[in-house]
């Protein structure tokens, strides 16, 4: 398989705090890579770095062999609940339409051709019924599958999703991810979560982060080795 992802002794620091050292991570397309480790440990940073919003200290990053700038048209992102206004007084649609924007556009003029993207990428993630329903007015799991409609309106090839399942009950949880499992039969995902019981018992690549990362590749002792990591490290705080 083809990579998607490939970075190569990758650190970056802040103010010659080094937050993250040595990367080495390569992603195929097709697969569903999960990333785990605590607050302060560089999952941020390195979602940043992947979007190209930060660059590495040293190291190289490759995007479908693009540097990330160069590759954002490939890639779709699902940011954190707590970064989006959900008292802004838009329609689901709305929202999902916001995908189909190009960049430093701030004059929308949608045609058919986004509209119709719109309502299929709503369907894709079953809230199809709900474009005219006001954002702020959704369930917490409506909400995170609207994001995910507006991340996959452009049709990416990589989709990054930032925390998906953050502050959403066990069965929204589990929904999400089995909607995740369905998508990733079209594209590749990368996301980032503190959710060590899901991840590390249903995906079959999960890597910790802690400034360094570890891989467990498929067939490793995810569920018995990363708890172990925690444990030992105990590194929870602020998240960078």
């Amino acid at each position: 398989m083809a990579n998607v992802i490939k970075l190569s002794k990758v650190s970056f620091a802040y103010e010659r705090s080094y937050i993250l050292d040595g990367i080495d991570l390569t992603v195929a397309a097709g697969e569903f890579l999960a990333i785990v480790g605590p607050n302060g440990g560089g999952k941020t940073t390195l979602l940043k770095l992947l979007l190209g919003l930060l660059e590495p200290t040293h190291g190289e990053i490759r995007i479908f062999n693009l540097p990330p700038r160069k590759a954002r048209r490939f890639i779709g992102y699902v940011p954190q609940q707590g970064t989006v206004d959900r008292d802004f007084p838009v329609s689901a649609l709305e929202v999902v339409l916001m995908g189909r924007l190009a960049p430093n556009s701030f004059s929308p003029r949608y045609q058919r051709a986004d509209y119709q993207a719109a309502a299929a990428a709503m369907q894709a993630v079953g809230v199809g019924e709900l474009a005219d329903v006001r954002f702020s007015d959704l369930s917490g799991g409506q909400k995170q599958r609207t994001l995910i409609a507006r991340a996959l309106v452009g049709k990416p090839q990589l989709l990054i999703l930032d925390e998906p399942t953050a502050s959403v009950d066990p069965q929204v949880e589990q929904d999400i991810y089995e909607l995740l499992a369905q998508l990733n039969k079209d594209v590749t995902i990368v996301l980032v979560s503190h959710d060590l019981g899901y991840v590390t018992t249903h995906l079959r690549k999960v890597a910790y982060l802690n400034r360094n990362l570890v891989v467990y590749p498929p067939g490793g002792n995810v569920s018995g080795n990363i708890p172990h990591w925690y444990t030992v490290n105990n590194g929870f705080g602020r998240g960078v």
